[in-house]
Parts: structure tokens; sequence; C-alpha cells
């Protein structure tokens, strides 16, 4: 299949390729196990690395030119597949910061995602967060140039990376730009989650982190593109380290499984071609569309957040509702969302959403009932003391306790649900009342905590 974009053809080379195969009768005696028999519909499309098809972790043809695709499109030095999600594109750039240093060290905004614990654990790097001084949501971090610089400034051991994620779960971004310049002015490469965003680069204004700076960043191209779940890119950037577009590859091949989705691969090669076909008058009219949707909202009587332009945030709690409860309204209404939480409840929009998504939204919540009135989270995101790593936590033997008994307790295994996959309280952090007391209002009636001798 080719794309015509701009006079030029955009190839689709896995799909041409997997489709062939599947149209030539060959016989299967090869995995997978149900020999291409349509079972669920999609068998025949879903092959392993057979003669031709490549590899995703040496590849020299079709992969190769499918990812060469990729990277053309973002602008990147180079583009890299994941079948695993950005939670392997996470690590994979993780590896690639503490490549060579002896004793890395990260520093981090705190909002981190589960798998830059798993990173943490598994390459055992020291770490420091960047905390803001506000921070009263789990899912947001709001980090500014000044902070970064003030925190890199009054460092020991320089980091070997800055960490940050943007947007966050509840689609606020931060100024990479600038955070991007202070990095620069260090020699400290940015590496941003931007695993909500992978659009943003085909805004009239592109926004990804490769406009605005970073040295290296995931994208879940399942979470904005019309990309199966999975389907991820780490991207390299132009002022990224030397080493990092060489050993990608190597990195990525460390926390990937040898037999990657060749479904999710068409499927991450077949958005190639989407996105060089008109995708960004498709994403202006959709951008248009959500924000009307927000206006309308306000009028009804809904406090509605600014944020990036796939999402809309209802600040539940501000509206006089909890989160959960907004979701319920929408659930009866025809609609599920993405997240809810005691204060928030997150809708995600795409080019593919129809009208009727749209109208049913506006319908579900139409008028705020709601009595005057707002319970928002009113309980500080303190920071916790460490007591030992978050390798040793993890790898220590653990037992499950009751939250209210963790008081005191070093926590073995993250306190955290999926979404947003953010910690409550990390691994070898000690909890504290002020942890208990927010893991009751996420939900958690348990913890792990690091056994006692």
């Amino acid at each position: 299949m080719r794309i015509r974009t701009k006079g030029n053809f955009m190839d689709t080379p896995i799909c041409d390729f997997v489709r062939g195969y599947a149209q030539s009768g060959v016989s299967r005696l090869h995995m997978p196990g149900h020999k291409g028999q349509p079972i669920l519909g999609c068998e025949s499309l879903d092959i392993t690395e057979v003669a031709g098809a490549d590899e995703l972790y040496a590849p020299t043809g079709i992969i190769a030119q499918s990812e060469a695709n990729a990277a053309g499109l973002f602008g990147a030095v180079g583009t890299f597949y994941s079948t695993e999600g950005s939670s392997q594109c996470i690590r994979a750039m993780l590896a690639l910061a503490v490549q060579g240093v002896e004793r890395p060290l990260i520093l981090a905004a705190r909002n981190v995602h589960k798998a830059f614990l798993s990173a943490a654990a598994l390459l055992d790097f020291d770490l420091e967060w960047l905390w803001p001084e506000e921070r009263n949501t789990l899912c947001a971090c709001p980090v500014s140039p000044a902070l970064l610089k003030k925190a890199l400034g009054s460092m020991q051991r320089r980091p070997c990376g800055v960490y940050v994620t943007s947007p966050d779960y509840l689609g606020n971004t931060l100024d990479l730009a600038g955070l991007a310049a202070v990095c620069s002015s260090y020699g400290v490469p940015l590496l941003v989650d931007n695993a909500h965003g992978a659009y943003l680069h085909f805004l009239p204004s592109p926004a990804h982190p490769l406009d605005l700076g970073a040295a290296a960043c995931c994208d879940s191209a399942h979470k904005t593109l019309p990309v199966l779940t999975g389907g991820a890119y780490l991207h390299i950037g132009k002022d990224a380290p030397a080493h990092f577009a060489r050993e990608a590859r190597r990195a990525m091949e460390l926390f990937g499984s040898t037999s990657p989705s060749y479904l999710t691969l068409q499927s991450l090669d077949r958005a190639n071609a989407y996105l060089a076909d008109g995708y960004q008058e498709k994403l202006t009219r959709c951008a248009e569309r959500v924000d009307a949707l927000r206006g309308a909202l306000r009028r009804a009587g809904w406090t509605v957040r600014e944020t990036e332009t796939l999402k809309l945030t209802l600040d539940a709690a501000a509206s006089g509702y909890t989160g959960q409860a907004v979701a319920e309204l929408l659930r009866r209404g025809g609609v599920e969302c993405e997240y809810a939480d005691p204060d928030f409840t997150v809708l995600m929009f795409t080019p593919e959403n129809d009208e009727a998504d749209f109208t049913r939204v506006a319908e579900a919540l139409r008028y705020n009932e709601a009595p005057v009135g707002a319970t928002p989270c009113g309980e500080p995101f303190v920071k916790p003391k460490r007591a030992m790593s978050v390798r040793q936590a993890v790898f220590a033997p653990h037992e499950l306790v009751p939250v209210e008994q963790a008081a005191g307790r070093i926590c073995g295994a993250p306190v955290v649900s999926c979404p947003p996959a953010v910690p409550v309280i990390c691994s070898g952090e000690v909890f504290d009342e002020t942890a208990v007391r927010l893991c009751r209002r996420y939900g958690f009636e348990t913890a792990e905590v690091v056994c006692e001798l």
C-alpha cells in the first residue's frame, strides 16, 4: 500500500508483506499455534519472523524501512518500534541515559509512571525527585525551568538525565522548551514520558518533545493515534548524546520480548500512511470540536480545566462531585471515560471519535445539579523519607498489610493502580501518616511493605 502525500508516497512495507504472506496459501509449519485459522478473525495476519518478515531488534528490511518512515514523520534522528507499550521505551530510554556511568543518578519529576520505578530497580540507578512548591494531585507535578535550574545548580553530583512526564494523565503540559534549555546549559539530556502526546507533532504549531528540544522521548502511539494497544515509539532527538541512537536498539532488546506482535507492528506501519495523508486537518477539526464541548460544559456549570488539545478534564471536586460520580453519570449516558479519581474525570478524544460521542457527553452532563461546595483534595503530597534504594526495596522480601498498619514501614512494591500508574508512595520510602491518608483517599486498602528482620 502506498499513500500519496504532498507529491510523495508513504510506503507501508510491513502491512504489504504480511498481507501477501496471508494470501500466499503457504503451509504454516511455524509459530503461532493458530496457523492462521480465523478463531478471532485476525489470525491470518498474525505471523512470526518468517523469511522476509525482518526482525524487530535486528532489522534490515521491512521493519527498518517502516521505522525510517516514522522517524521522518516525527523529525527524529531515530525511531524504534515497541509492541509492548511505552513501558519498554521508558526502560530503554533510561538504560541509554545511565550507560557507562559508574554510579548513575536520575533527576525526575515525581509523577512518574510505575515503569520508571521498575527501570530504577532493574538498572539500579540513584534518583532524586523534583518536587514543585505545591503538589496536591496524584497525576500532576508542575516543574518549571526555574525550579529545574535551582535543583541542578544545588546538586553535588551531576545527573545523567532529567526525566519528566508531559502531558500528564490530567492533560497538563510542561514548558519543555524551557526545561530543555536548562538541561542544555548543564549538559544533561532531557528525557520525556510523552505517552499521552504522540499526536502533538501534527498540530498547526508542533508541540512534540522532539520539536521542543528533548533528547529522547517515548510515545504511546496506541493512546492517541489509530494504533493497536501496545504500539509505541522510542524517539531519539537531534541533540541527544551520540550513543543514544547507536545503542537504542540494544536497549530496547534488553526489555522486549523475542516474540513481538506483528499485528501491532502492522498497526504502527499503517499509522505512518495515516499520519501522512491529511491527519493534520482531521486533528484540527477534532481539536475545534473538543474545545467547543469544553465551552458547552462550562456554560452548563461544570469546571473544566485547561489541558492539552485532546483531553477534556473535569474538575469534579470543584463542580461538587467526585470524579467517580461524574464517571457514573457519563456511563448512564453511554460514555466510558478514561480515568476517574476523587477529584477528576478525564475524557480522551481523537479524530476517530464521531459526532455522536460528543453529543452523548453533552447530554449526559447537560446541567450540573450539584449543590455549591467543592471538596477538592486538601492533602499535601509531602516529601517522604527514603530508607533504601528502589532496587533494594523491590527485591527485598515483602509482606502485605492493611494500609492503616503501614505507617513507619518501608514501601516494598509501589502503591499504584493503572490508570494512572502514578505511585502514591514509591519503593524504599517510609510510610508516614500523610501517605497512609493518601492511600485511603485513592482507594487502597493494603500495601506491600518490606519485611522486618
